[in-house]
């Protein structure tokens, strides 16, 4: 089994089509399908519905394509350490980063890493954190940003915690105040992220804890349209204080959510007992040494 093969199996599962693949590759799509075709003849089973917009995996694929990915990886690293055996610094990092926040928080750090470690290939897969978690379990990262508590899977290492702020339409009645009880908004619809962002399970949670079931008026997965909405006075918003520093939100009003319990707990997330690679582990120690948490 070539890992040549095991590659333009996994492009074309995650492009849905042998072409898109074919180009993601910088490839033939005749060169693609012969490589899939090797590949079914060895395993004995066919790995793709041939469709005639693209092509989807079999029940056999889907078992394939998760050891595939998996083997990709540990090619990957074991590359890497040989590497740095010749005292090279090459390889490749693949990071998953929430949609909001990373500009804040992690783009400095991509600047550093870049100056200590230029030879060493960036690969990014930006998505909300439920998301980002199941790509590491999966393989197809190996780091990931997700917010605190993680379940049992992962190891994690703090990078930010930040309070919540409730952000206000302009002729809100609550506007003069300085903070605010998540309570104090059992009555007001909620302006929330769309369904693949942790954060939203931690505050429904927190209202469930305390007597109430939020009611969302929209969902979003961008911050300037959720103040936006807010600005129409369709709902409160509550963000992470990283993403209402630095903007002008006049003439809307910002609150401390005085919560303890609710608050933006993100860290760098791995799967457990993973053997991770060098490159990996030096963004681990930069952002250990950048971002204490």
């Amino acid at each position: 089994m070539e890992l040549r093969h095991l590659r333009a199996f996994v492009e074309v599962a995650r492009q849905g089509g042998f072409s898109r693949a074919a180009r993601a590759l910088f490839s033939t799509q005749s060169t693609v399908s012969k490589a899939i075709g090797q590949l079914e003849e060895e395993l004995g089973e066919a790995l793709f519905e041939r469709l005639g917009t693209g092509a989807r995996l079999t029940e056999a694929g889907e078992l394939v394509y998760a050891r595939a990915v998996a083997m990709l990886s540990e090619g990957e690293h074991m590359a890497a350490e040989l590497a740095d055996l010749r005292g090279l610094v090459s390889g490749r990092l693949r990071l998953g980063l929430p949609i909001f926040g990373s500009a804040r928080l992690f783009a400095p750090l991509f600047a550093e890493y870049r100056r200590r470690h230029p030879g060493v290939e960036i690969e990014l897969l930006e998505q909300g954190s439920a998301r980002l978690e199941e790509a590491v379990l999966a393989g197809e990262v190996e780091l990931a940003v997700s917010l605190l508590p993680v379940p049992e899977a992962f190891a994690w290492q703090p990078v930010c915690d930040d309070p919540l702020m409730a952000v206000l339409w302009a002729d809100h009645p609550l506007g003069g105040r300085v903070a605010i009880r998540l309570e104090e908004l059992s009555e007001m619809p909620l302006i929330l992220f769309e369904q693949g962002f942790v954060l939203n399970a931690r505050i429904e949670s927190a209202c469930r804890a305390r007597g109430f079931t939020p009611e969302p008026a929209a969902r979003s997965s961008q911050v300037d349209f959720i103040i936006a909405l807010v600005a129409s006075g369709l709902g409160v918003a509550l963000l992470p204080r990283i993403l209402t520093e630095g903007r002008d939100l006049s003439p809307l009003h910002v609150l401390l959510l005085d919560e303890t319990d609710l608050r933006w707990r993100a860290a760098l997330v791995w799967r457990r007992g993973a053997r991770l690679s060098p490159a990996a582990k030096a963004w681990l120690s930069l952002a250990r040494e950048r971002l204490p948490g």
